[in-house]
């Protein structure tokens, strides 16, 4: 949680507050995507975060997967901006946000994915067929089709 989240959280409890996020939608050359395990609810989904007071959604996106998978990536273009009820967690500690998602589809520039070990546990490669096979979050299905499509019309170039 970053600092700005801890001090809001001390003032408001675990009420529910509307937060930005990014996701980012990381294709290999053979176009499967990049999922992780997100420990907190124990689902996979794409890998991302909170957006930082004054932050550009763009800039969170790498440092995200930067600081979660010890990955450099480049942002090759905007999958979609999302939210509704599917975006919506109550965490194990209670803490319940419903987030507006920046969807960014990515590319690795540099670097192995690592997860961290503490937000994220585990990563795996998967094409779209082999994605409903695994426990996504409610918000993975809305995202990953556009996703995939996005790939096939442009991430070939």
């Amino acid at each position: 949680m970053s600092p700005f989240l801890a001090r809001l959280r001390e003032k408001v409890g675990a009420e529910l507050l509307v937060l930005p996020a990014v996701s980012g939608f990381v294709f290999d050359e053979a176009g499967r995507l990049l999922v992780a395990h997100h420990r907190d609810v124990g689902r996979w989904a794409a890998p991302g975060g909170g957006v930082d007071p004054d932050e550009r959604p763009q800039d969170a996106v790498v440092r995200e997967l930067r600081e979660e998978l010890g990955i450099e990536i480049e942002v090759r273009g905007l999958i979609g901006v999302y939210g509704g009820p599917e975006f919506r967690t109550v965490y194990p500690n209670g803490h319940q946000v419903a987030y507006v998602n920046v969807c960014y589809a990515c590319a690795i520039v540099s670097g192995v994915p690592e997860p961290d070990g503490d937000e994220l546990t585990a990563f795996r490669w998967v094409g779209e067929d082999e994605l409903a096979g695994l426990a996504v979050t409610p918000s993975t299905p809305q995202v990953a089709p556009e996703a995939f499509a996005w790939w096939r019309e442009q991430g070939r170039r």
